[in-house]
């Protein structure tokens, strides 16, 4: 048991380090890519190519939640080691995913025939439309019908395989576009290299998953005979979708509500927070969601005493930093907003302290949102319906009255509800089967601790009189490092005070010795 601990902390840690690099390489790339595609290539083509992938992401919800469902079904027969089972499982996987293939493809088909109408003045030939599109509806659909196996790596916490070539792909690729467009400004290329690369990323990774399990041998023509004697994969499936589509429609019509209720111009000043604060919640959500296979492997070895252990660990993991983050972002983003745009373009602090609110439910879910996956608890397909009907609701009515800040409460409405008291409930039922007040008390000396490294910091800034308004971005930056330190060391004490045996394991699995 040791060893196999020993094997998922260190497998994800490397997912983390693995995303990490890769998200620094391509923020940074894509800050030059975007200057040099809006030089070369124009503004314009830069919107079109950015719509169309928009307009795919809807389609791409015809995946239905089979690829999370197969994820999950692979824990068990991974731990096992069943190659047998394993096999079956990624044949009907294969099966499934041709199936979803040609339904993409015919929808893809369908709304390539109204593209005319979607673009009626782009200022392009309709031959670059549609070069562009089908560039992406290919790329895409290889994904289905010859990428399915990656979904092993994924279940085997080898997801830092998919995601280093996936990435080294992508680098590699926009650099090529990057000098193309420098060089010719050629549409066809940029999209006929778009293309070239999805086929060759699919070659190298069909080649890597063959080499990581020369055993595999999947046989998509008997994936449907197979699919009777894996029903739990389509019931899981439709449970996900549901999920996925509520979740899709929460975050997609909040901003059209904040446009309704306000002006282009609180839109613009609320997307110069959201721009910053979702950067930073994607890094966080890159370093800590390289978990997500180990907890399930976990729940697949039975031991709840071990289980709930790690999930005090990660927890609290969460929970520092987020809190540390959340401190942060309130300590700083205003001053950084005056020095990058201007004092002009500032929130109100109540605006700002509901964004960061919900800043911190997203940040600190993704555990119990993990150990649920791993228990396959999907059947609360009421859930994200509510949340939904909860924030839409609240953000009419709210919004009407108190604009953006109403708006914004029905993210926290929902969160405060169905996210922060019904997922942990559901966890705690039906996954780890104890007292779901054992949790609420573990989040009391969570926030306690917070609350007091928090008030103890600003006092602390304000003895040390650290508490100025900077001019400059060095300024800025002496204030970040000091708030950050201060804050940091504070919040670790409380911590390891308050939550001392799940403080002391975490250390030592994260320094690599025996728990």
């Amino acid at each position: 048991n040791n060893a196999m601990a020993e094997s998922r902390v260190q497998k994800s840690l490397l997912n983390a380090k693995v995303n990490l690099l890769f998200y620094v390489l391509t923020l940074v790339l894509a800050f030059f890519s975007r200057k040099i595609f809006l030089d070369c290539l124009g503004a314009d083509f830069v919107g079109l190519s950015g719509t169309l992938q928009n307009l795919l992401a809807f389609l791409n919800l015809a995946e239905l939640g089979v690829g999370a469902a197969i994820g999950y079904v692979l824990y068990k027969p991974l731990f096992d080691r069943d190659e047998h089972r394993i096999c079956e499982i990624i044949s009907v996987f294969g099966f499934l995913y041709r199936r979803i293939g040609l339904i993409i493809l015919a929808l893809g088909l369908l709304l390539a025939c109204f593209l005319p109408l979607i673009f009626p003045k782009t200022g392009f030939e309709t031959g670059v439309v549609y070069a562009v599109y089908s560039a992406f509806l290919a790329s895409s659909l290889i994904g289905y019908f010859c990428n399915y196996k990656q979904t092993l790596l994924g279940a085997d916490q080898r997801n830092y395989v998919v995601t280093a070539y996936f990435q080294s792909a992508a680098i590699v690729k926009t650099l090529i576009q990057m000098a193309c467009a420098l060089h010719t400004g050629s549409y066809y290329l940029w999209a006929a290299i778009e293309l070239a690369f999805g086929i060759i990323y699919s070659f190298i990774l069909n080649w890597k998953v063959n080499q990581t399990y020369p055993w595999l041998k999947s046989d998509v023509r008997q994936g449907r005979s197979l699919l009777r004697q894996y029903p739990i994969v389509v019931r899981k499936a439709k449970q996900l979708f549901v999920h996925q589509v509520a979740g899709m429609a929460r975050y997609q019509i909040l901003p059209v509500l904040a446009y309704a209720y306000t002006s282009l111009q609180v839109v613009a000043f609320y997307g110069n927070y959201t721009l910053i604060i979702d950067k930073v919640s994607i890094f966080i959500s890159n370093l800590l969601g390289s978990t997500g296979a180990g907890v399930g492997n976990l729940i697949a070895e039975g031991d709840t005493k071990r289980i709930l252990s790690v999930y005090w660990e990660l927890l609290t993991l969460r929970y520092f930093i987020a809190g540390t983050v959340v401190y942060l972002l309130h300590a700083l983003i205003d001053p950084f907003i005056s020095i990058w745009l201007g004092s002009q373009y500032l929130l109100d602090n109540a605006i700002l302290m509901v964004i960061l609110f919900s800043t911190f439910v997203g940040m600190t879910r993704g555990v119990t949102e993990q150990f649920n996956y791993g228990y396959g608890l999907f059947h609360d397909t009421w859930a994200p319906l509510v949340t939904m009907i909860i924030t839409l609701s609240v953000a009419v009515c709210c919004g009407a009255r108190y604009g953006l800040l109403g708006v914004l409460f029905g993210d926290i409405a929902s969160s405060a509800t169905i996210i922060c008291v019904w997922k942990p409930c559901l966890l705690f039922r039906e996954g780890i089967r104890k007292s779901v007040f054992v949790y609420w008390r573990y989040i009391a000396r969570l926030l306690a601790a917070m609350g007091i490294a928090w008030g103890c910091s600003a006092a602390a800034m304000t003895c040390l009189r650290l508490s100025f308004s900077p001019t400059t971005y060095l300024e800025w930056l002496w204030l970040a490092v000091s708030h950050g330190s201060v804050f940091i060391i504070l919040f670790a004490l409380v911590l390891a005070g308050f939550c001392p045996t799940a403080s002391i394991h975490l250390i030592k699995r994260l320094t690599g010795k025996h728990v």
